[in-house]
């Protein structure tokens, strides 16, 4: 009778710690949802800022310097290329 009285002791006791992991999972997962939407955010700032940065930096090669007009030429010609095999690949 100990036996069963201990096994059913057990049994209650693995069923708490079940339910207070599942909590500790579900709020994890919580959490984790939480820090990968403040990840796409801050990624999506990210790439805004470094667009901003890629247009300040044609705009001032377009300024007067030489050697800032020809990296920005050569900036604006990778980005038709980049649009040239895009539209490629969307005839395929």
């Amino acid at each position: 009778m100990d036996a069963l009285n201990n096994l059913e002791q057990n049994i209650h006791t693995l069923l708490s710690r079940y339910a207070s992991l599942q909590q500790v999972n579900t709020r994890l997962q919580e959490e984790n949802e939480e820090q990968r939407r403040e990840i796409m955010r801050t990624h999506a700032e990210l790439v805004e800022l470094q667009n901003q940065y890629k247009s300040l930096r044609i705009a001032k090669g377009l300024s007067e310097d030489p050697e800032q007009q020809d990296i920005a030429r050569r900036h604006i010609n990778n980005i038709i290329n980049q649009i040239d095999r895009v539209l490629e690949i969307l005839r395929q």
